[in-house]
């Protein structure tokens, strides 16, 4: 299993081993004792898997506000998604960055996005199937979103002048500076 940091440094791309013959293949794409080696122990509680049918499908950006903050690991079934992660955490020294990476059925990769980060991923092929886990079942009442063309944080989107397709919620998210995220940064 391969881990790296991304521009973010608590942000983790991860490739899992891919075990190929002529009947196909086979891969771990999560096993709590590798990642433990790797530095990584959380405690998943929530799968989901979502489908996408058009390219331009727009999620995001998320993230529940403690005390049901969700780290996400994310990965793709099926198709391509580049996928985004925003430093929510107030006091930290890149509030409001971000950083992204192209994840699919075809580089086999992960993205890990954990407490503190909004999350958001848009298709970049057609009937995209994303699966993730969770380390916090869902909360409605602490469900928070941000706008992703939020003008401060500058996410470049791969959007080659079509637009996105959105949820109703996600069209009217507010701005990362008028949300309230429940994060406080701290170096331990």
């Amino acid at each position: 299993m391969l881990v790296r940091q991304l521009g973010l440094p608590e942000v983790l791309e991860i490739v899992p081993k891919k075990h190929g013959d002529a009947r196909g293949f086979f891969s771990e794409t999560y096993n709590a004792k590798r990642f433990a080696e790797a530095g990584i122990e959380l405690p998943w509680v929530q799968d989901n898997h979502a489908f996408s049918a058009h390219v331009g499908v727009l999620r995001g950006l998320h993230f529940q506000k403690p005390p049901f903050a969700q780290d996400k690991l994310v990965r793709v079934a099926k198709g391509a998604i580049v996928d985004v992660a925003v430093d929510v955490r107030r006091g930290s020294p890149r509030f409001g960055q971000w950083c992204s990476l192209r994840v699919s059925a075809d580089d086999w990769n992960q993205i890990l996005i954990p407490k503190g980060f909004a999350h958001g991923y848009m298709t970049l092929e057609p009937d995209t199937e994303v699966i993730y886990k969770v380390s916090e079942l869902y909360a409605p009442e602490h469900d928070c979103g941000i706008h992703f063309a939020d003008p401060d944080i500058g996410i470049v989107w791969p959007l080659d002048s079509m637009t996105p397709t959105l949820s109703a919620k996600d069209e009217v998210a507010p701005r990362l500076r008028d949300v309230e995220t429940g994060f406080e940064y701290s170096e331990n």
